[in-house]
């Protein structure tokens, strides 16, 4: 029972029992997440709760960050604010088979060139939200998702509902760092959620993820304090100062502070321990009481994990392992031509709606014809399909005993669906792809929704839908229109027929125009890679312009440089081969290309590519070129090292080259080098140069 006066008690009492009151609820929360055995029962519980309100009512300015008033959510947002990652929340890549296991530890022993055995942990993949916390001075400031990777949407008064997310953590900890983890929702509430969704009439969610999702997305924080949401903590983001040296000291200092781990998480040393560790989870996956889709292996010395760094977007030192795909039988009802933005015709397969792992797939793609052709697939077969990585659904085989008799072959069209123009497929090539060009209106659709795309422009408002509206109806006809809109929407006199007036549209309004054309301007400035990427390019996805930009630096160069064909620094990067170059020179050189562009640089900032790379070091901004086998390093770990201090590693040597760095057994290059009178180091050379 509250044995405290309220209507007695002075600032100096209030502060002291907020403080007690903060301090046991933070207890019993870490009792009851982490460790399954409550401290305090659900009544002792709700009584330090009401007593904390009522000190905080009667001293509104003594609100602790760490109150547990915080839970309950605050007033409704208008929308979701962004927050930058001070360090990018990057995806991993995938492995689906066990055998590929051994492939995994092999790559990582090569590139460190070590055949000792590397430790493992192994954590189960949750299936749920991404989500980064902050923490400065040891109080939790704000969260965001994982949104596209650099820039997430700002949670920070969601995730306080999360009853198992510490609010503060105990000593020692960083200044600063971001803890990053999955929310997710229990089968058990997710169930109950549902029930209750029913019950009002309301739309039922697909899975728990959804719902997780779902719940967590709200401008309404209250709706998500009403969800049973719980989390799970495993890596970390920007971090001031690191006070672990292993992936699982990292595991128990998470402990430490208050955050729930995964109980079924291994340290495994041996490949055996990863394969069983996989089987184990495989078997536990359905009597588990959250979703998990496969489980995650990481390297545990932190150490070997700065050595191995990264790919493009995926660390060396983890991957996800899969589990196998649900699968389901149904009927193909019909199979359509889709065209793409670079003219590709790829045909999908309609098929009667089927839940497959917990979601409701009607259709799949069949990638090309010559796909079609392999698996026979015939409108009105019955088929297998499945999730491939639990996401994307494929037609797996058909069941040609129960085909019908008088079934026919899918012809493939050689004419475009869309404009008539002809298809061809190029010799080298499995894609037939329509040759209209931008007059053909599938394309130039597509590209506009690839413009405004995540990874690209992220133009909120404009959805497929309002694309294909306003394409149609001539209102944005290129990528320039979107930034022009607003201009045209504002009538120039009461006499003037060129004015748009959005708001005048069905199923708009004044408020629904100013939220777009405010999103519109939003996006005025953006980086050199995601503007390259928004140009649709064959072949350069947002990792292979943020290569490019990163070896260039200014987008006007780098159009200059593809203008004048001068292919050399583009052909030097490790990963861009002819064809690649081929594809950029080849849209650089259409005239209507680099009008758009001009069009676009009219009403927006390209900014130069900016990168945390250590530019002070002696081969910033040099091109190095590794030949030979090295001893101290591999070849992949100095080709990092040398990328992380801003030099450009180059694949072949030329007088261009700064440094050529020889191992044992190096061949034409070396000689090549001297040739050309080359500075040449030899691998010591090399370590002591960047060390100095």
């Amino acid at each position: 029972m509250i044995n405290i006066d309220i209507n007695k008690i002075n600032e100096n009492d209030a502060i002291i029992e907020l403080e007690k009151i903060a301090e046991q609820m933070l207890k019993a929360d870490g009792s009851y997440y982490q460790d399954d055995t409550p401290s305090l029962s659900d009544a002792q519980y709700d009584e330090l709760k009401l007593l904390n309100n009522l000190i905080e009512k009667k001293f509104p300015h003594l609100i602790r960050a760490d109150s547990p008033s915080l839970r309950v959510g605050t007033n409704i947002k208008n929308e979701f604010k962004k927050i930058e990652h001070k360090t990018p929340m990057l995806s991993l890549g995938n492995i689906f088979e066990v055998d590929e296991i051994n492939s995994f530890i092999d790559g990582i022993k090569k590139f460190l060139g070590t055949d000792e055995n590397i430790d493992i942990i192994a954590e189960p993949k949750i299936d749920g939200l991404s989500f980064s916390a902050t923490y400065e001075n040891g109080i939790f400031t704000k969260a965001a998702t994982r949104g596209d990777g650099s820039t997430g949407e700002d949670i920070t008064e969601n995730l306080k509902t999360i009853k198992s997310l510490p609010l503060r953590l105990s000593a020692p900890y960083p200044k600063y760092v971001e803890i990053r983890g999955e929310v997710y929702m229990s089968k058990k509430d997710f169930i109950n959620l549902n029930v209750s969704q029913e019950k009002l009439g309301k739309k039922l969610f697909a899975n728990p993820r959804n719902a997780a999702a779902g719940s967590l997305r709200q401008l309404n924080s209250k709706i998500t304090a009403d969800r049973k949401l719980e989390l799970f903590a495993y890596t970390w983001g920007y971090c001031s100062e690191i006070l672990w040296t292993t992936q699982d000291e990292f595991l128990k200092t998470l402990k430490t502070w208050g955050f729930p781990t995964s109980p079924e998480i291994k340290h495994c040393k041996s490949n055996d321990c990863i394969a069983d560790s996989y089987k184990r989870l495989e078997e536990l996956r359905a009597s588990l009481e959250y979703d998990i889709d496969g489980i995650v292996y990481k390297v545990n010395d932190i150490g070997l994990q700065n050595r191995l760094g990264f790919l493009t977007r995926t660390p060396r030192w983890a991957i996800a392992h899969k589990f196998p795909a649900e699968k389901a039988i149904t009927k193909v009802e019909n199979i359509r031509i889709q065209v793409g933005r670079t003219g590709a015709l790829t045909p999908v397969a309609d098929f009667s709606p089927i839940n497959v792992g917990g979601a409701i797939i009607s259709h799949a793609t069949l990638h090309n014809e010559e796909e079609i052709a392999r698996k026979d697939v015939r409108i009105g077969d019955r088929v297998i399909i499945q999730r491939a990585g639990d996401v994307i659904p494929q037609i797996v085989e058909v069941i040609k005993e129960s085909r019908d008799d008088n079934s026919k072959e899918f012809i493939f069209p050689t004419t475009c669906p869309e404009c008539g123009a002809h298809a061809i497929k190029e010799l080298d090539e499995a894609v037939r792809r329509c040759t209209g060009g931008l007059t053909c209106p599938a394309q130039a659709v597509e590209r506009i929704k690839h413009f405004v795309s995540r990874d690209a422009f992220d133009i909120e408002g404009l959805g497929n839908r309002i694309i294909e509206d306003f394409y149609k109806e001539g209102i944005i006809s290129t990528p320039a229109d979107i930034f022009t809109l607003q201009n045209r929407n504002t009538p120039v006199d009461l006499f003037s027929t060129d004015s748009l007036e959005l708001e005048k549209k069905e199923g708009w309004g004044k408020k629904s125009v100013d939220n777009l054309l405010n999103s519109i301007n939003n996006k005025k400035l953006i980086s050199f890679e995601r503007f390259l990427y928004a140009l649709g390019i064959r072949q350069i996805g947002i990792s292979t312009a943020r290569v490019i930009a990163k070896n260039f630096g200014s987008f006007k160069l780098f159009m200059n440089e593809m203008i004048e064909l001068n292919t050399y620094q583009l052909l030097s990067i490790d990963g861009i081969g002819e064809a690649m170059a081929k594809d950029l020179t080849e849209f650089f050189q259409e005239e209507h290309n680099i009008n758009t562009i001009k069009n676009l640089l009219e009403n927006i900032k390209v900014d130069d590519y900016i990168d945390d790379v250590d530019y002070s070091s002696k081969i910033a901004n040099l091109t190095v070129v590794f030949t030979g086998s090295l001893e101290i390093m591999t070849r992949a770990e100095a080709k990092a090292k040398a990328i992380s201090l801003g030099a450009k590693v180059a694949g072949s040597v030329s007088a261009k080259t700064d440094y050529v760095v020889i191992g044992k057994d190096a061949g034409s290059k070396a000689q090549k080098a001297k040739d050309l009178g080359l500075k040449v180091l030899t691998e010591q050379e090399f370590i002591d140069l960047i060390n100095s």
